[in-house]
């Protein structure tokens, strides 16, 4: 079991956190300053810090300097109260994978852990293939990752473009720098320039004090825009002017800040496509696409699909506290063959449900939980049918009843979800049924 390292001075906080942080299926080491938990990194392999960071004895940011001497690129989450914003910053800027703002909610915490858990447990940010196109490319990669190159990689959604994303910077001379993520298609357009280039106080309404840009943040670093392709034309100008004059413009600011950062972006669009069709800057795309890679779906490296399995089968095997081993010849026999339109993503998916739903320690056909194939899966087999329920009814307790995020959880769309519920109508509350 994979263990997290929790430093903070508050003891009612240090127990919140170790309550949750255990609910997510990981050890914790606490530690109540940061003298402690150096000495503790000493002792005790662990894979994630999560620190505080005003501390007595060390503050957070010494904290993660000294740190990075001992564990190199461990991931590292950052607390931090509102007095505090600037030193989070600092800490970003020392390598910190994220921040958090006190107060925050328990689906924050896991959603922040989980996020960044995943993105260095998929082999260490290691791209793994047994395809001779896909070993070229990352061969391509590591070389690129050697320079400061911007790097425009494409492909359809599911085929790990964020992971290759962060093999570039993990083999790049920027790794002991931040990496940052921004999620051009997650962040509403009129919230985006501000998130990325930040904005001073009262620049507009809302703007209660100033706030640091991610490019800011991820200044000596890497920042990953992903899916570039949904960003509006005016916020495009913008960026263009960034990566011409590597000097960000912060919202009601006064004069530019100069950035250094190495750019990456990823997009599932045709963006040939879209640039005859209006929709995104030729300049722009020029820019961007100093190193194209377009990544391979998972139709085209079907010898790569029982190795991802077998990886996320041992990965999910360790969360859940299961004792998979591997898989019947019959799953092997439907992974090989099925369609995987949403690629490895959702091949992670299915095999995360399956670890869940096996009854020994080798995963049956049965035991898989596919879209458009639900009602299929072994339909006399009572027990299979009442798990499968079992499965929904613990996501719908978990979303509160929410359909559309259970769906997303499980990895299924919305009508098959409704559909459970209309099948077993007298199992679920009536207000789940709409």
């Amino acid at each position: 079991m994979k263990s997290i390292l929790v430093v903070d001075d508050d003891t009612q906080l240090r127990t919140a956190l170790r309550e949750a942080i255990v609910r997510m299926g990981y050890s914790v080491i606490l530690a109540e300053d940061p003298v402690d938990a150096l000495k503790k990194l000493d002792e005790t392999p662990v894979s994630m810090i999560v620190t505080d960071m005003k501390m007595p004895k060390m503050d957070g940011v010494a904290f993660i300097k000294e740190a990075r001497k001992k564990t190199g690129s461990l991931p590292i989450l950052v607390i931090t109260g509102f007095a505090t914003v600037e030193n989070a910053v600092n800490a970003m800027k020392e390598g910190a994978y994220d921040y958090l703002m006190k107060p925050f909610s328990f689906e924050a915490l896991t959603k922040a852990i989980g996020s960044i858990m995943s993105s260095v447990s998929q082999g260490g940010d290691e791209v793994l293939t047994n395809n001779e196109n896909m070993k070229n490319l990352v061969q391509l990669s590591h070389s690129v990752a050697l320079s400061d190159m911007t790097v425009l990689i494409l492909g359809e959604s599911g085929t790990g473009k964020e992971l290759l994303a962060r093999y570039i910077y993990k083999t790049s001379h920027r790794s002991k720098k931040p990496f940052i993520a921004v999620n051009c298609a997650a962040i509403p357009d009129n919230l985006l320039e501000s998130e990325l280039f930040g904005h001073e106080k009262g620049s507009f309404t809302g703007a209660l004090d100033r706030k640091t840009g991610k490019f800011e943040l991820a200044h000596g670093g890497t920042i990953l825009l992903d899916e570039i392709g949904e960003m509006t034309a005016i916020l495009q100008a913008k960026l263009l002017r960034v990566l011409q004059e590597r000097e960000v413009d912060r919202v009601g600011g006064k004069q530019p800040v100069p950035v250094d950062v190495r750019v990456i972006a990823t997009t599932n669009r045709d963006l040939q496509k879209e640039i005859k069709e209006g929709r995104f800057r030729e300049d722009l795309f020029y820019r961007l696409s100093v190193f194209p890679i377009q990544l391979l779906p998972l139709r085209e490296r079907p010898e790569d699909i029982l190795l991802l399995s077998e990886h996320f089968a041992k990965k999910f095997s360790v969360q859940l506290n299961k004792t998979i081993t591997g898989f019947s010849d019959d799953a092997v026999e439907l992974l090989r063959t099925r369609q995987w339109r949403g690629n490895i993503r959702e091949l992670e998916n299915a095999v995360h449900r399956s670890v869940l739903i096996a009854k020994s320690d080798l995963i049956n056909a049965d035991d898989f939980m596919l879209e458009g194939n639900l009602s299929q899966c072994n339909p006399g087999n009572g027990s299979l049918r009442g798990m499968e329920m079992d499965l929904i009814m613990k996501t719908l307790e978990e979303t509160k009843g929410n359909k559309t995020k259970a769906a997303k959880k499980l990895g299924v769309s919305v009508r098959t979800i409704r559909n459970k519920l209309q099948e077993n109508g007298k199992n679920f509350p009536a207000a789940w049924k709409n």
